[in-house]
């Protein structure tokens, strides 16, 4: 049988290359703060074929930055979080803990080296959370444990300096 020239296998492969659509008019994914480039690639395609509502392209980083926002006043004042009355899922994100959420969701869908990584930021919040919010012994049991911490009220907006 007798084998093709490398020159012709070259030329095969750059008219595969040309005829491939490229995606100059995709920006690339925003960076996320403390993650490596490929486990901010893991999250963005995660972000892009997920089906749940809740997650849309650039969640994961918006989520996170409100958790570190929430939790950046100076000092060591217990904060409140507090529930958003709008439903549509990028107001809902003032929401701390659907934030929390948020990440959750993102966190049981990446592989395990990314979701690792991912972890490490978020553990460190989980931390800070805990210390600067109050548990609430009246909330459901069966709740995620950053549901049950004592609420602020909305309409002062504790949770938000």
């Amino acid at each position: 049988m007798p084998r093709k020239r490398p020159g012709s296998l070259r030329d095969a492969q750059r008219l595969r290359l040309r005829e491939s659509p490229r995606r100059f008019d995709v920006p690339p994914p925003p960076p996320i703060r403390g993650l490596s480039s490929r486990a901010g690639l893991a999250v963005h395609r995660y972000e892009e074929l997920s089906d749940d509502y809740d997650v849309f392209p650039t969640v994961t980083g918006v989520a996170l930055r409100r958790y570190r926002d929430f939790l950046s006043p100076p000092g060591n004042r217990t904060r409140y979080p507090y529930g958003d009355d709008c439903g549509c899922r990028g107001c809902s994100l003032r929401d701390v803990r659907h934030a929390r959420d948020v990440l959750d969701t993102v966190l049981r869908n990446l592989g395990p080296r990314d979701r690792a990584e991912l972890a490490r930021i978020v553990a460190v919040l989980d931390a800070r959370y805990r210390a600067r919010t109050l548990p609430d012994p009246l909330a459901d049991p069966e709740r995620r444990w950053w549901y049950r911490r004592l609420p602020g009220c909305p309409f002062t907006q504790s949770g938000t300096d």
